[in-house]
């Protein structure tokens, strides 16, 4: 009996065999020979023969460790035997003599067994070869499949961990930049006189101090939701650039005054080394505009009073532009530096500080995105310094 099925069944027949096939034309062309001698074969001795398409049962051909399809598999009676390669017409041939034997030997010992179970009382329980195989290849497809949504869960755990972490501490440091907003607008408020159109009691340097720090506040909070929105994306997907020509020194002074405020109140030393004759960039402005204010903003955070920012530019190559952003502060570990670009990760002694471990990562993701580098290293004056590479534009 020639059948072809998704899945072994059970079977009684003394010979039972499978026929592992593929999809492919010359592979069919085999099969076909394969199925017309058996069938030849089928008036004379009663076997089954089942057909599996590798594609649809890959856990059967895991079982069976095959390598090569088409393969002719005895799996009944005892022992197992797999014939393979180019010519298994030929190899049927040799071997059909032994398995008929081997069949007529299986079907006189089981009718001695018969006898002597009946003579005893007992009923003879059947069992099949191929039913056990399935139930394995199928056991083995559901061990695979609980192995793939452990390791989804494990996932999907460590994001409702990280998103739990990041709504605590989002909380957490919106809070700062928003007392300091609604101080600086109430402030303002209470004493705007909107008769005359003045403000009561303030001074016009207070009056300024105020709407710039209340401006200022305001784009920090901007910052801080545009990192999270991006860096929350899928990490495996490709950042949109829009690349033009940079002057990428004019880039970092617009930054170093949007952050003005900050490095004069801790009395920090901003130290230039930007040649003249730096190359322009091909890069997104917006983007490259993000890794400054983020490198410059923990140069910024990490630096204690009275120290010192580097900012310096180097033209590396004819196609290659190295920008580099030291402080004073105290460093990154050594073993750590690669570690700090990668996604949610932060070093212990930061872990009671602002931030979500994400700004480097951002960064890393902006410069690659350039077909550019980044990286950091110990600084001159004792800190940390970053450095990241960008192409040059095209003349």
């Amino acid at each position: 009996m020639l059948v072809s099925q998704d899945q072994p069944t059970s079977s009684e027949a003394p010979l039972q065999l499978l026929l592992f096939v593929d999809g492919r034309p010359k592979s069919r062309q085999q099969v076909q020979r394969i199925r017309a001698y058996l069938k030849e074969l089928e008036a004379e001795y009663k076997f089954e023969l089942q057909i599996i398409e590798v594609g649809q049962q890959p856990y059967l051909a895991e079982h069976f460790k095959l390598v090569a399809t088409p393969a002719l598999i005895k799996i009944h009676p005892e022992p197992r035997q797999t014939l393979a390669g180019s010519n298994i017409v030929a190899e049927i041939k040799n071997w059909w003599p032994r398995w008929q034997a081997a069949v007529d030997a299986y079907l006189k010992l089981q009718s001695d067994l018969q006898e002597n179970t009946e003579e005893n009382g007992r009923v003879r329980e059947s069992s099949s070869s191929i039913h056990s195989i399935a139930v394995s290849a199928e056991v083995m497809r559901l061990s695979d499949e609980v192995f793939r949504l452990k390791q989804e869960n494990e996932k999907l755990q460590e994001q409702l961990q990280f998103k739990d972490r990041v709504i605590a501490m989002l909380a957490h440091d919106l809070r700062n930049p928003l007392t300091a907003t609604a101080i600086a607008i109430d402030t303002l408020q209470s004493n705007y006189n909107p008769e005359k159109g003045v403000f009561r009691r303030l001074t016009p340097a207070t009056t300024v101090h105020l709407f710039k720090q209340a401006r200022s506040q305001t784009k920090i909070i901007d910052k801080m939701i545009t990192d999270l929105l991006q860096v929350g994306r899928n990490n495996e997907s490709e950042l949109p650039i829009q690349p033009q020509k940079v002057q990428l020194g004019e880039l970092c002074q617009e930054g170093l005054a949007e952050l003005r405020d900050r490095y004069i109140a801790k009395s920090l030393k901003i130290k230039k080394d930007i040649p003249q004759d730096l190359p322009c960039v091909y890069a997104d402005p917006e983007r490259i505009r993000q890794v400054l204010i983020n490198l410059l903003d923990n140069a910024i955070k990490y630096t204690p009073e009275g120290g010192s920012i580097i900012v310096s530019g180097l033209h590396r190559t004819t196609q290659k532009i190295q920008f580099s952003i030291g402080d004073t502060g105290p460093g990154i570990p050594e073993e750590n530096r690669e570690r700090v670009f990668e996604h949610k990760f932060r070093l212990k002694r930061d872990e009671a500080t602002d931030g979500y471990g994400i700004g480097l990562c951002l960064c890393q993701r902006i410069v690659r995105a350039h077909y550019g580098q980044i990286w950091v290293d110990s600084s001159p004056g004792g800190g940390a310094w970053f450095h990241f590479t960008l192409p040059v534009y095209p003349n």
